[in-house]
């Protein structure tokens, strides 16, 4: 079975019940699915569930390079030298990315975000769409903050061929059962 769900801000990705977060088995009621990946209780979008276990670690595993793709909202606009860095890697910790693909975008037609994100009157904001096909803990926020401009909304719109579309939040779709 595969599912895409359009995990909405707030949620964690894991199906057991969490003190402060919804979990995923409060949008999908399937048993026996899990993650084909994560993403952070303060991202938003696209996660694949699978019970094949072969397709799980075929997603997850970054040694098979599928692509993330991402649409992130950051503060103030990044210039042509700051998103080159992103495009050769940046060190993050004890670590330096692999290079990603990033380009500035239009602000995308999306939902609202329950809350919605920190505005400041002065400060700019600028949409990126960066595609990676590492997957490291809080990957793309730590990226976006290595340039100084830090994350104020990631939206995963696709992983691989799969792809969030008109998903709304909360909402998930039966791909193959």
């Amino acid at each position: 079975m595969i599912i895409l769900l359009n995990k909405p801000y707030g949620v964690i990705s894991q199906f057991s019940e969490h003190k402060t977060y919804a979990s995923l088995k409060d949008f999908v009621p399937y048993k026996n699915v899990y993650p084909a990946g994560r993403l952070d209780a303060d991202s938003e979008g696209l996660l694949i569930l699978t019970d094949n276990g072969t397709f799980q670690n075929k997603l997850s595993n970054p040694k098979n390079k599928i692509l993330k793709t991402y649409w992130v909202q950051v503060e103030n606009i990044p210039s042509e030298e700051s998103l080159n860095k992103l495009r050769n890697g940046v060190k993050i910790g004890n670590y330096v990315t692999q290079p990603a693909f990033v380009q500035l975008i239009q602000e995308p037609i999306i939902w609202e975000r329950t809350p919605p994100i920190r505005k400041r009157k002065f400060i700019p904001t600028a949409w990126l769409e960066i595609k990676i096909s590492e997957g490291k803990n809080r990957q793309v926020r730590k990226m976006t903050a290595a340039i100084n401009h830090p994350t104020l909304r990631l939206i995963r719109i696709a992983v691989g061929d799969y792809e969030l579309s008109k998903l709304i939040p909360g909402n998930y779709l039966v791909i193959k059962s």
